[in-house]
């Protein structure tokens, strides 16, 4: 199918990153200018930005229903929220000297596990099933009293699947271990009240959720013992130095807010363009949905196509305007299956086939509808060069007839 150019692209691939809502956008513009301020100076021009960062951490704050505005604390990201929240664990707890996390984590959480082994932390890795769901007995037993903290994602990136973090938490309280999740996918996109939870610590990342790249914030509860990452001055309550990303800060605030306002509704909308995308995909034949389909998020779809080449069909649909992925974007360029993928044990007939299709509130009907005709058109292709290259190498293997 040749590209058409005169066709808006469409954009499916909204767990790697979304674009900044304009309000956002708007909202961050007065802070590179007009209110320049460094938060931190004690007079007129650091004093009128304070106001739209305490707002910002509200915002935060009532999106994953924290206590306190006080336990946000902003970061640069998602990746150093991860490493603060398992490095200070290990730093504030004498004689815990193990941690617990999953098969199927970030690779910010994954690869800080793997130096840490090599430095002789202990690393109590968790299996999933077929579906990517925890192993919940192997969890329960590798729980103990020189548990550190359990470090375990919300969601699945790849697959969507939801782990039950708030049971998971209160075991890991029970043996007084700390908890700490990576909730990068989940915050906002689906419910989350941590007065609720036993949770210690949460990781979040603006630019997964309409706001900008380069600031996130970790939740810390107000009543554990905390040792920073980034040692300096006095910002965040002495929790991490350096000078305050403000117009960051402002636009994870402001998206925050928006996410809030929409979820319920864009949970209902998403969920019904997934499926939609789903049920035609599914009806091409040949393919199969990966993850817990009962309990993911709302916006993914991780589709495995038999004995097809993901990344070519990703390329396909690309010249054609489609954005999509093969899994997370931090694992891009390998030629590896993904690890979440042989955690899960998929088919080898599947592994190399998987395509996932992420959504977002900016997702129209029609778009779903020309996906769904342009990947019957390539995957036809790709079944057909696939049929002759079989037939192909099955010539070549027959005897030569005799002279």
């Amino acid at each position: 199918m040749q590209s058409e150019l005169s066709v808006r692209p469409i954009y499916l691939d909204n767990n790697a990153t979304t674009p900044a809502h304009p309000l956002v956008v708007a909202a961050m513009l007065p802070f590179f200018s007009g209110q320049f301020g460094n938060a931190s100076s004690g007079h007129a021009f650091g004093i009128e930005v304070a106001p739209a960062l305490t707002q910002a951490r509200r915002n935060v704050q009532a999106l994953i229903g924290a206590a306190f505005d006080h336990e946000i604390v902003f970061t640069s990201g998602a990746t150093e929220s991860d490493n603060t929240a398992i490095l200070s664990a290990l730093a504030v707890q004498e004689g815990r000297d193990e941690i617990v996390t999953t098969t199927v984590e970030h690779s910010a959480v994954l690869s800080l596990a793997e130096e840490l082994g090599r430095r002789g932390i202990k690393i109590h890795v968790i299996p999933v099933d077929a579906s990517g769901r925890l192993d919940i007995e192997s969890y329960g037993n590798a729980l103990s009293e020189r548990t550190s903290v359990a470090s375990i994602m919300w969601a699945n990136n790849e697959t969507g699947t939801i782990f039950p973090v708030k049971s998971l938490a209160k075991m890991a309280r029970s043996v007084g271990a700390l908890f700490h999740t990576d909730a990068v996918q989940a915050v906002g996109r689906i419910p989350i009240d941590l007065k609720t939870t036993d949770i210690d610590m949460l990781s979040l990342s603006g630019h997964k959720l309409h706001g900008p790249k380069g600031i996130g914030a970790l939740y810390v509860r107000k009543d554990i013992k905390f040792r920073p990452l980034i040692f300096g001055g006095v910002q965040e309550r002495r929790r991490r130095a350096g000078t305050e990303n403000v117009p960051g800060i402002v636009g994870l605030g402001k998206a925050a807010e928006l996410a809030a306002a929409h979820l319920i509704q864009d949970q209902i909308q998403i969920c019904a363009l997934r499926d939609r995308l789903e049920r035609g995909i599914l009806a091409l034949g040949g393919c199969i949905v990966l993850g817990d389909i009962k309990n993911r998020l709302p916006n993914t779809s991780n589709i495995a196509f038999e004995r097809l080449e993901a990344e070519a069909i990703v390329h396909h649909l690309n010249r054609d305007g489609i954005a999509t992925s093969l899994g997370s974007a931090c694992a891009c360029g390998s030629m590896e299956p993904s690890h979440v993928l042989r955690a899960m044990r998929v088919a080898p007939a599947f592994l190399r086939g998987a395509v996932r299709f992420s959504l977002s509130r900016e997702t129209a009907l029609d778009e779903i509808d020309r996906v769904l005709q342009v990947l019957a058109h390539i995957t036809s292709e790709q079944r057909a060069l696939l049929r002759a290259c079989q037939e192909r190498a099955g010539e070549s293997s027959q005897p030569a007839e005799p002279l």
